[in-house]
């Protein structure tokens, strides 16, 4: 996957977000992994518009 910026308040990138969630155990509930994954990189936390794309990109790095 091509990283790109997902995340234009705290720039935070497709690879950090995957990086994050990978640094957890485990993740088998989306929004435990968000909160995870908010928590490290910042994401979301500025104006909030890339909330879906970064439940998105959870979501599918789950299913892998």
């Amino acid at each position: 996957m091509e990283n790109y910026t997902v995340c234009n308040c705290m720039k935070v990138s497709y690879n950090d977000i995957v990086k994050a969630l990978h640094a957890h155990d485990k993740f088998d509930d989306v929004l435990n992994a968000f909160d995870d994954v908010q928590k490290t990189t910042k994401c979301s936390t500025g104006c909030g518009g890339c909330y879906h794309k970064v439940l998105d990109i959870i979501s599918e790095e789950m299913m892998r």
